[in-house]
């Protein structure tokens, strides 16, 4: 037999009709024939065939009892059955078509007819087989696009992330860093239920993936500002201040030209909000307490214990005791009280190394 062709088992008690159909079908198909139902069966244990020619008179067990236990077998339920009888009647053939029979041809039949039909169906069959693995792995399919197109959507904000860095002289995952930090402030919330009526329908994969571009605005300020080794004079300062702005309008102009809108909604509230302070003395817009977005609060905590524990050109990191300590006794004053409490059950988890 050769191999690639579909299989096509022969059943019928007449010596002579089987070798008569295996010559006519083994040009295309792999033949099985067998004389009886019982031998069929038999020969279904060894074997899967594309189809079944099967007749309906048969001494033993004829056509019709024959494919009730195929169909009623979840192994042999999906295999194409064709009846070829020289039963003529219409009731014959209705019964055939209802116990689940693909078609149902009568003897004398043209070869090249039989030929057509078996040709249509298997074609028929392949089509949906394919559509109902389609139907089966849509779901997987499309979670498999989406990842692929998040992993790709996620390169591309780290690497921007990471441009600022650069141009920052910050040295370190500083990204990376403040990401995990959010993470962690964000888990610790959940599952105390703290803010949860503000939590409960985030997305904290894109907003993770968001944070990335909290600095997004530094692009825009000079390098003059932005390298400066020692202390910023006060125009240095609010020349700095900018970059909350800068942020916010980079962010705008990418969300115009685009129909996805929830991690840049992320990223804008971030990008603008996470300098802001408790009482109102932060920037860009002065916000005090609850006015300032949750998300921008819990960045802060993040941001700022990054800042104190990492090398600058201005300054030497602080231990991680004394950002805690600095965190802790910015409660109510720069950052959020609550903020602080949750952060002060979680300090270790932020400390590297």
């Amino acid at each position: 037999m050769s191999e690639g062709k579909e299989l096509i088992a022969l059943v019928d008690d007449s010596p002579t009709n089987l070798k008569l159909g295996k010559k006519l079908l083994s040009e295309k198909y792999r033949v099985a024939t067998a004389p009886s139902a019982k031998k069929m069966f038999e020969l279904l244990e060894t074997n899967h065939p594309a189809m079944i020619l099967l007749d309906v008179e048969m001494p033993e067990m004829n056509g019709y009892e024959a494919i009730k236990i195929l169909k009623a077998n979840p192994e042999t339920s999906d295999i194409l059955v064709m009846f070829l009888t020289a039963k003529t009647g219409l009731d014959d053939e209705l019964l055939g078509l209802s116990l689940g029979a693909a078609d149902y041809i009568t003897k004398p039949f043209q070869p090249p007819l039989l030929l057509k039909r078996i040709e249509v169906h298997l074609s028929m069959e392949a089509q949906r087989k394919e559509l109902q693995y389609v139907n089966e792995n849509l779901q997987k399919i499309i979670d498999e696009k989406t990842r692929s197109i998040l992993d790709v959507q996620n390169a591309l904000l780290r690497t921007m992330g990471e441009l600022v860095e650069y141009r920052d002289d910050i040295t370190g995952k500083h990204i990376e860093r403040t990401q995990q930090g959010v993470k962690i402030l964000l888990e610790e919330l959940t599952r105390n239920d703290i803010y949860h009526e503000e939590i409960k329908d985030w997305d904290i994969n894109l907003l993770l993936i968001s944070c990335q571009l909290h600095d997004l605005g530094k692009i825009a300020i000079s390098d003059v500002v932005l390298k400066k080794p020692g202390k910023l004079t006060e125009e240095e300062f609010d020349a700095m201040k900018f970059h909350t702005h800068a942020g916010k309008q980079i962010i705008e102009k990418v969300e115009a030209m685009t129909c996805e809108n929830e991690f840049l909604k992320y990223a804008k509230i971030v990008a603008v909000s996470h300098h802001e302070k408790w009482d109102g003395s932060g920037y860009p817009y002065g916000l005090k307490g609850n006015e300032i977005p949750l998300l921008g609060r819990i960045m802060a905590v993040a941001d700022v214990y990054d800042a104190l524990t990492s090398i600058r050109p201005y300054k030497e990191p602080f231990s991680h005791e004394e950002a805690v300590k600095i965190i802790v006794e910015g409660s109510g004053k720069h950052f959020d009280p609550t903020l602080v409490d949750v952060f002060s059950r979680v300090a270790d988890k932020f400390r590297v190394g």
